[in-house]
């Protein structure tokens, strides 16, 4: 901060001795070292709140940051998860579809037999029953996944 040699302080002691005299002098230089101490004191106190004021400022700033990642974060994390979903339930659907087309085939199959066999029944008896080839009331469906049927 000064820069203050040897020699000038001892000039500015020959000089202080002789304006205060011997009598004051001590009284007079303690005096001073406990302003310059609270001096110090001052300064530093300031010098720390600027630094903690930096700090809680680049500290807010980190924080901004982190939470701004972590709601980019979340949403990236729930569009994959409803992408997800709505890939699962398209998947159940063409499933069921799917399910809904063999049973519809298969009885379709089924009663074809019988048709011929309905029209072989006028020229011969049938000894099979009506009952072994009826269709079902509810076609099967796919059970959905656990966790998928609530959205």
């Amino acid at each position: 901060m000064f820069d203050i040699g040897f020699s000038e302080i001892v000039v500015i002691a020959v000089v202080a001795l002789i304006v205060i005299g011997p009598e004051r002098l001590p009284k007079t230089a303690r005096m001073l070292g406990h302003l310059f101490g609270r001096l110090q004191r001052y300064v530093n106190e300031v010098k720390s709140d600027i630094n903690r004021e930096m700090e809680l400022d680049e500290l807010r700033r980190l924080k901004n940051e982190v939470k701004g990642a972590a709601t980019e974060f979340e949403r990236s994390v729930q569009s994959v998860a409803s992408d997800f979903h709505s890939s699962v339930r398209s998947v159940e659907q063409q499933l069921n579809q799917a399910g809904l087309q063999q049973t519809a085939n298969q009885a379709g199959a089924e009663t074809a037999p019988n048709q011929v066999g309905a029209a072989n029944s006028l020229s011969a008896p049938s000894t099979a029953s009506s009952s072994e080839h009826a269709l079902p009331d509810e076609p099967s469906r796919q059970p959905t996944l656990p966790g998928f049927d609530k959205l």
